[in-house]
């Protein structure tokens, strides 16, 4: 497996290997003793899809406030997409900070994100398909989702506001000036 650890500690890109021939190929996307080894202890419990119909649309920035926050490990089953994750764990040395990542079908990378950071991503083709596993439950009245295109976290999400196919929670999320983290690394 390949294995980069990005520039938000405790954020890892993985790429399992695939063994192929004429038919296709094979590849195993999870494997609890593999994640454990590179220090991932997160217990999934559930595994989400989204299907996005359109290039362009968003989803994020998300979060679940504690105690249902929420460790992720996304990967792209069908199309492609530019998947970022922002540290929004105080202490940490790269709170606020953000990384991007393409994750594609054809690609195989896979993102860990840990509990405390939030998570989104833009759609690079139509008829996308992302599939991630969370270690918590979705509880509605603790989830949340911070303004996409926060002037202050300046993330290029490589499309116009005008031009984003977004949910009525992800239009009008929370501003960054606004946002009260309830996350400390190490927690």
């Amino acid at each position: 497996m390949q294995i980069e650890h990005l520039d938000i500690p405790g954020v890892i890109q993985l790429i399992p290997p695939r063994y192929g021939d004429h038919r296709g190929y094979f590849s195993v996307t999870y494997n609890r003793k593999d994640l454990a080894a590179l220090g991932i202890d997160a217990d999934f419990g559930q595994d989400n899809q989204s299907w996005s119909a359109a290039a362009g649309t968003v989803r994020g920035l998300h979060f679940q406030r504690p105690p249902a926050e929420q460790a992720k490990l996304v990967r792209v089953v069908q199309g492609r997409v530019l998947d970022i994750v922002v540290d929004a764990r105080r202490g940490s040395p790269a709170f606020g900070q953000h990384i991007k990542s393409e994750l594609s079908a054809s690609n195989g990378a896979q993102i860990f994100v840990p509990r405390g950071c939030l998570h989104g991503f833009v759609t690079l083709e139509a008829d996308t398909i992302v599939q991630y596993k969370v270690d918590n439950d979705y509880a509605p009245g603790l989830d949340a989702s911070l303004r996409w295109d926060d002037p202050e976290l300046a993330i290029d999400w490589g499309i116009e506001r005008s031009a984003a196919t977004l949910s009525e929670k992800d239009a009008n999320g929370i501003a960054w000036a606004d946002f009260e983290t309830p996350f400390r690394l190490g927690d």
